[in-house]
């Protein structure tokens, strides 16, 4: 195990080391956590709706733990399809407006098992360079040829898409706002290139689901591209507060994932009381219009307080914000001493990350108040003086 540790210390040398630190909630307050003694302004969840500790959907799922078993005992395709996965499944298609919708356990797995299923060896997969790494796994998985653009360069993926023409099947595939920066792939341009040159779509709305869109249909929906994705992917875990995943389509789309996706088949299905959380979690979403609205909010007013402070935080609307650090030590040193202020934002570095910007990302929820948010910004500013991010 050597060679273990001789890594691993070339990683600490470089600021790379990870490692799991224990936190816990705040009960009543979801935007705060806990780690040690220290109660925290929790920057770093992706609970964008401030929907995982609400009462409704606890109650549920404690309802489910006492009428249903704690565990599922089988895949999907044994015994494990309770009929709250049938109502769930239902319910998402009718959100979503198509045919078909499937469940799967978590993010990872529904990209990994989607694209797999659908491309393998003489096929082509063309894929942002800033895509998740669920979808570069499926990538790799699938044996597919992988052509990776860079980030929203249409021209790159033209060229590309040229090279790879005569390829039996072709998938594009793309995050709908990107993870560690927060802005929006070019989705006009994208179906455009899908016809051209008929390939496939499939959009991965992890980040954009419960956030864009009347009912938080997400990202497609907003824009009105809905009908022209081929697979439209999304969670359970961010905006909804609880967990999982779906793929929503056509039925004969979910026939072929049913028959063909390996995570769905020989995995053990999730727990009764975690579906009847995200069934509950699917009707706020819809209903409680006010959480979208107070997002936007308070991305506005974080978004251009840090920018009159100087930062470089990038120019998207999402509740994800990038600020660039580029060090990597220095990014761990203002992520420490933000916690030392009281406010949790993790330093996020390579290979998440391209070389060189190393960032704090921040990541906005509904419950955060302009209070909150206006305090947070000034123990930043000072911060990024004190370390010299910014200029005096």
């Amino acid at each position: 195990m050597n060679w273990m540790e001789k890594e691993l210390e070339l990683l600490s040398d470089a600021s790379l080391e990870r490692s799991l630190r224990a936190s816990s909630s705040v009960s009543g307050s979801p935007g705060y956590t806990v780690r040690g003694e220290q109660v925290l302004l929790n920057m770093s969840s992706n609970d964008y709706l401030g929907l995982s500790q609400h009462a409704a959907i606890i109650e549920v799922m404690r309802e489910a733990l006492l009428t249903e078993a704690a565990g599922s005992g089988a895949s999907r395709l044994v015994t494990g399809n309770r009929l709250p996965y049938v109502r769930l499944e239902e319910s998402l298609a009718d959100w979503q407006n198509c045919e078909a919708a499937l469940v799967f356990a978590n993010g990872y797995m529904a990209n990994s098992g989607v694209i797999s299923a659908l491309i393998g060896r003489g096929d082509v997969v063309f894929s942002d360079q800033l895509n998740h790494a669920s979808i570069v796994d499926g990538i790799v998985l699938s044996r597919a040829e992988h052509a990776r653009y860079r980030h929203n360069d249409m021209e790159h993926l033209r060229t590309l898409l040229n090279k790879y023409r005569d390829k039996r099947r072709k998938l594009i595939v793309t995050d709908a706002v990107f993870s560690m920066d927060g802005d929006q792939a070019r989705l006009h341009e994208l179906l455009s290139l899908k016809r051209e040159y008929g390939a496939m779509l499939m959009v991965d709305e992890a980040h954009s689901g419960g956030i864009y869109g009347g009912r938080g249909e997400g990202l497609c929906h907003e824009l009105g591209l809905q009908n022209d994705v081929d697979i439209h992917m999304g969670t359970f875990s961010k905006s909804f507060g609880v967990y999982g995943a779906y793929i929503c389509g056509s039925r004969t789309l979910i026939r072929w994932l049913v028959n063909k996706a390996r995570p769905l088949i020989y995995s053990t299905a999730l727990p009764p009381s975690i579906v009847a959380g995200i069934s509950k979690a699917l009707a706020l979403v819809q209903e409680e219009n006010w959480r979208r609205e107070r997002l936007y909010a308070a991305s506005r007013l974080f978004r251009s307080s840090l920018c009159d402070a100087g930062f470089n935080i990038g120019a998207s609307d999402s509740p994800i914000v990038p600020l660039i650090v580029g060090d990597n030590d220095a990014a761990l040193r203002f992520s420490g001493a933000l916690e030392e202020e009281g406010v949790l934002a993790v330093a996020i570095r390579p290979p998440t990350v391209p070389d060189g910007t190393a960032r704090i990302r921040f990541s906005l929820s509904a419950v955060h108040t302009d209070k909150e948010l206006t305090n947070a910004v000034a123990r930043i500013h000072n911060i990024g003086l004190r370390l010299g991010v910014l200029s005096s």
